[in-house]
């Protein structure tokens, strides 16, 4: 699949950065959603703004597109552990409903309406994709030791929106993909609290990531619109 136009919301963080730089380095022309509204200052990157505390920001951005769309749409905006140092809990002690709220907020909800603005520009007869980052904590039938409760939750709740959208999307526009993609372990701030015990290599640069996700994308067809997958091409199971 050849990209014309793209969209990442979450072009601040390391994994965004790198999708918007490999990108850019295609050809293709990206739009850099941050909530700062910043981006690199590179022939074809347009920075625009985006919140997912309000709705309106990406609305405004969504509508800036609708003459000419993008065909790949990315959320690739993510929380592990909060700002005020909040990470996953351990226990189902340490829930708190404030800070599940805020995970789910932004894992869930925040992409789900990114979906709702930006679905719907997509053309009906011509290929096009929507992909969340997800992760393989979020599938259920894998999950063998349990904790981190409203990370699970956040991102296991994505992943059945993620198969609504591609089984209502579907409908209209048969050549459309909508996909979640498991990063790997990515060298991150997000992942930085976690990585001492990691077994030697398991551990990626943002870049080798970004790539890997995208030649992801670009093997997939519609039939596996809805579905989740790894930054190896392998199914994550549900």
């Amino acid at each position: 699949m050849t990209w014309h136009k793209a969209a990442i919301f979450g072009s601040s963080g390391g994994i965004g950065a790198a999708l918007v730089a490999d990108l850019a380095d295609r050809g293709v022309k990206v739009f850099a959603g941050s909530r700062a509204g910043e981006g690199p200052d590179r022939p074809g990157v347009t920075p625009f703004r985006f919140d997912f505390d309000d709705e309106r920001t990406i609305a405004t951005a969504a509508e800036n597109w609708r003459d000419d769309p993008p065909d790949l749409v990315i959320v690739a905006s993510g929380v592990l552990t909060l700002a005020d140092g909040t990470g996953p809990e351990r226990s189902l002690k340490s829930i708190d409903a404030e800070a599940m709220a805020r995970v789910l907020h932004v894992n869930t909800i925040g992409p789900a309406l990114v979906a709702k603005h930006a679905l719907p520009l997509f053309a009906r007869n011509a290929p096009a994709t929507f992909a969340a980052i997800s992760a393989r904590v979020g599938s259920i039938s894998d999950n063998r030791i349990g904790g981190w409760h409203s990370y699970r939750a956040s991102k296991a709740a994505l992943n059945m929106l993620l198969r609504n959208f591609a089984i209502e999307l579907g409908r209209t526009h048969k050549q459309a993909i909508v996909a979640g993609l498991h990063p790997g372990t990515v060298d991150t701030p997000l992942s930085a609290p976690f990585q001492s015990n990691l077994p030697e290599g398991q551990l990626t640069s943002p870049e080798e990531s970004a790539a890997s996700m995208l030649r992801v994308l670009e093997g997939l067809s519609p039939e596996g619109s809805g579905q989740v997958f790894d930054y190896k091409g392998e199914r994550v199971p549900e």
